[in-house]
């Protein structure tokens, strides 16, 4: 994945700023102190992608000073998790986002094209899951890729996820999505030739414990391959699936 420092340091070779202006971009304050925030403006430098808002437990007015502060100083796209609907319609009276009720995401700008080495796919174990799977397939999508959904093929009806035997053959990152018992993720890293991401969701009866019961099966998955997030994070599994979907060769 291109960082801003690699695209700034192309930019210098061929001439289109100089050395001195690229000095300066990379001498400016690394953080906006707005008081309740210190915004980070060399988190794409870093990482090689901006910083994200969690929604959650802020007031629009402060989500609306954080975002102003980004495009202030260059970030063109922003994402947004977990924001509340009433919080994203007073947002959009002030500011030109997309905001999607399912995933509780909004997006501050276009998404990029798909650049990604393959294709991200986003499994559930059921549909009471997708709420999750959502947060996961915005959020790599945001970050440059191409996201195949596979919704409702848990393993008390096995054979609807092996007609997707396909998708998940191909894909080069796979991420399972579920609740109760949690067992999608260890078929799937049975099936899969790429690395898969798990994610627990809270979703399930009493002894189900608010989604501990999946985060311990799937923690303890006799399948290789499979790593695991935390109870209904979706942003955390679509931005490493993205990294890892996003990987070059380091010489």
């Amino acid at each position: 994945m291109k960082t801003e420092t690699k695209t700034l340091l192309e930019a210098v070779r061929d001439g289109r700023i100089s050395v001195e202006e690229a000095l300066l971009k990379l001498k400016t304050q690394p953080f906006d102190d707005l008081g309740y925030a210190k915004v980070d403006m060399h988190r794409s430098i870093r990482q090689g992608a901006g910083e994200v808002i969690y929604g959650a437990s802020k007031t629009p007015e402060q989500i609306a000073g954080i975002l102003d502060s980004m495009k202030a100083h260059g970030q063109e796209r922003v994402l947004i998790t977990r924001l509340a609907p009433e919080s994203a319609a007073l947002l959009q009276q002030t500011h030109a986002l997309s905001y999607d009720l399912l995933s509780r995401i909004a997006v501050c700008g276009s998404l990029p094209r798909p650049d990604g080495i393959g294709k991200i796919l986003v499994a559930t174990g059921g549909t009471s899951d997708v709420p999750v799977a959502e947060e996961a397939a915005r959020t790599a999508e945001f970050f440059g890729n191409q996201v195949i959904r596979t919704y409702d093929v848990g393993v008390a009806g096995l054979h609807r996820l092996l007609a997707h035997r396909e998708d998940i053959m191909s894909a080069s990152v796979i991420i399972a999505i579920a609740g109760m018992e949690g067992a999608l993720a260890s078929v799937i890293g049975g099936l899969a030739d790429c690395p898969v991401i798990a994610v627990p969701t809270s979703v399930g009866y009493g002894a189900s414990f608010g989604g501990l019961s999946a985060l311990l099966s799937m923690l303890n998955s006799c399948a290789s391959g499979v790593s695991v997030v935390n109870i209904d994070n979706g942003f955390g599994a679509g931005y490493l699936a993205g990294m890892i979907n996003h990987m070059e060769v380091k010489s």
